[in-house]
């Protein structure tokens, strides 16, 4: 494929489970994610989570899955997450999306309107594996280096050389 070309879009399925819902869609055009919005306000304390319903339900084609991610400006302005982000939805899944958002500002509560944008929906293809089980790993350069081994944080690196 040559530069600028885009791909013919994946057909998903979707189904408004109430008539005043929206579709999700793309804010700008070569965005990845497509805002989803509550079907219903809620008010969340410093620390408090809810499970926020979209109102739709999708059929994904197998061979995908669609991962609900935080909105980047409810969590700079109002410290809002999801609370197992990205949440999943697998092909065979028909339920209703749901997102599961926390407040996270120590201090004060943050408030949703009916239809207010809560996360974005990413659909991407996956794969099925076929796992082996092995006695041994082959050897890698990083071997078994975990969490901070590859470096990269400025504070860390310099805690470890005091």
């Amino acid at each position: 494929m040559a530069d600028g070309e885009s791909m013919s879009p994946i057909e998903v399925l979707i189904r408004r489970l109430s008539a005043d819902v929206p579709l999700p869609a793309y804010a700008q055009p070569g965005d990845a994610g497509l805002d989803l919005t509550t079907r219903e306000a809620c008010t969340l304390a410093p620390g408090e989570r809810a499970l926020l319903p979209t109102g739709i339900a999708v059929a994904l084609p197998m061979g995908y899955a669609a991962f609900v991610h935080p909105r980047s400006g409810l969590a700079v302005r109002h410290g809002v997450s999801l609370v197992n982000a990205p949440g999943t939805i697998d092909a065979g899944y028909r339920g209703e999306v749901q997102v599961s958002v926390i407040n996270l500002d120590p201090l004060h509560p943050v408030s949703f309107a009916v239809g207010d944008r809560i996360a974005q929906l990413v659909i991407q293809r996956v794969e099925q594996v076929r796992l082996i089980e092995v006695t041994e790993l082959p050897d890698s350069e990083r071997a078994d280096k975990g969490f901070g081994s590859s470096g990269g944080h400025h504070a860390s690196q310099n805690a470890e050389s005091s």
